[in-house]
């Protein structure tokens, strides 16, 4: 079970519900809530992805569904609504545009449903790539391009590839679900991430993991819970 403390008590119990997990990638956090209980629907816009996720959930025996889809484009393929709408770490950072992410969550959560994020804090998305100093800015300036050697999963991998990424302040999270109308449940920021996948992180807690300069000094995950 890949799900961690923050995912898990910031969802509640999801047995019975009906629940969409958009950016799902390989579903591994998807079929996580479906062995919770929950009725699953992942939506990502890599067929390779979607294809590993149906074999996963093939393999564990567990039921779910996958759209292959653009998020902007979900509306166009999908016609329901959901008791939960459900994203999490690094999944903002791939979006040009927050107002129409937020419409899209709109539009798939039901009278009184749940929409939860859980994301890497966008202050530590100002360090430079060694994650020594502040090379970013905080706020959205437009697109920021990488150069990128072997993958998240797989650092040492022999990939090459280019990234685009924005960073998108909180202001521009939160703002952007409350102006389609939802209503802010719970805010929470954390000092630790439940993930090893940044440059000198270490792990100081059983599954969390802090700077090893910066400990207990910067926000590294935030959460957000907001009703339809």
């Amino acid at each position: 079970d890949v799900l961690n403390d923050i995912e898990i008590q910031g969802v509640g119990p999801v047995e019975g519900k009906s629940l969409l997990h958009l950016q799902c990638h390989f579903g591994q956090d998807t079929l996580c809530w479906a062995r919770r209980g929950a009725r699953v629907t992942g939506v990502d816009f890599s067929p390779v992805a979607l294809d590993t996720a149906k074999a996963l959930a093939e393999e564990l025996g567990l039921e779910a569904r996958f759209v292959l889809s653009d998020l902007y484009s979900l509306p166009d393929v999908l016609d329901e609504r959901f008791d939960v709408v459900f994203a999490s770490y690094g999944a903002v950072c791939w979006l040009p545009d927050l107002e129409r992410w937020a419409a899209v969550v709109r539009r798939f959560l039901r009278p009184g449903g749940l929409f939860f994020l859980a994301e890497f804090h966008p202050a530590l998305m100002m360090l430079d790539d060694g994650f020594e100093q502040i090379g970013y800015p905080y706020f959205n300036r437009g697109p920021l391009f990488f150069d990128v050697q072997g993958t998240y999963a797989q650092p040492d991998a022999p990939i090459r590839s280019s990234a685009c990424v924005w960073n998108h302040s909180l202001a521009d999270v939160i703002g952007a679900l409350l102006r389609q109308g939802l209503r802010l449940e719970f805010f929470q920021e954390y000092d630790y991430s439940p993930y090893n996948c940044f440059p000198n992180f270490v792990e100081t807690e059983k599954g969390r993991f802090r700077h090893a300069v910066y400990t207990g000094k910067l926000p590294l995950v935030y959460a957000v819970g907001a009703r339809g």
